[in-house]
């Protein structure tokens, strides 16, 4: 079979903001595909060359975080975030771009991990904890668009529940609590599709719930 081949030149801006962008991918003469993306031109993965494309780095990360208490008890942490595009508050994971400071260290994804729970949850990730890349990089629906997540695992020992804190939201942020899984707590929010209000969540949302109660994080 053979593949379209999408060429840097073939590509046309349609929109080009801060935060979003649309470029017309002409895979053939007069045919046209659509892709909305956070990535300027020259860093869609479209046109990468497979070394490039396979060494890409994500657009952000999304963090599975498990708590551990003193007397072992273990929780899955999630917080309520308005999501503007749905205009409600939905039940999701520590989250955030990778930054271009991010880029700069050895490992940008667990840079931006560590950043983002600091500054969603107010926990500092200490030396006797987990902070690991469970996948380098996943497509949020690649049908229309090349963003990207990649998933980090932090499995954190913690003292004091009251640490936790949403002050450190930035920007167009908006925080309304924690939710602090148990496993049935967790399989039921699974098994229903839904938080306890009712309201969907994302795939990474339904992604950290798998492997929380899948014990995969212990492996």
């Amino acid at each position: 079979m053979k593949l379209p081949v999408i060429r840097k030149e073939n590509v046309k801006p349609l929109l080009e903001t801060g935060f979003l962008n649309v470029y017309d991918l002409q895979y053939e003469e007069g045919k046209h595909y659509y892709n909305a993306t956070r990535r300027k031109l020259e860093d869609l993965a479209s046109i990468k060359e497979k070394e490039e494309y396979q060494a890409m780095v994500p657009d952000a990360v999304s963090c599975v975080v498990i708590l551990v208490t003193p007397d072992g008890d273990e929780r899955l942490l999630l917080a309520y975030e308005y999501r503007y595009p749905t205009g409600r508050l939905l039940l999701g994971v520590p989250a955030g771009l990778i930054d271009p400071r991010d880029k700069e260290e050895e490992n940008p994804v667990l840079s931006a991990a560590a950043r983002e729970i600091h500054e969603e949850t107010g926990i500092i990730i200490g030396k006797k904890d987990t902070l690991k890349v469970i996948s380098p990089l996943l497509y949020s629906t690649p049908g229309m668009t090349d963003e990207s997540n990649a998933l980090a695992l932090a499995v954190i020992r913690l003292e004091d529940l009251s640490v936790l804190s949403q002050e450190g939201a930035e920007g167009q942020e908006l925080f309304a609590g924690f939710e602090l899984l148990t496993m049935e707590q967790a399989k039921k929010t699974l098994a229903e599709g839904r938080d306890k209000y009712g309201n969907f969540y994302s795939m990474y949302t339904w992604a950290a719930l798998m492997y929380f109660v899948n014990r995969m994080w212990k492996d």
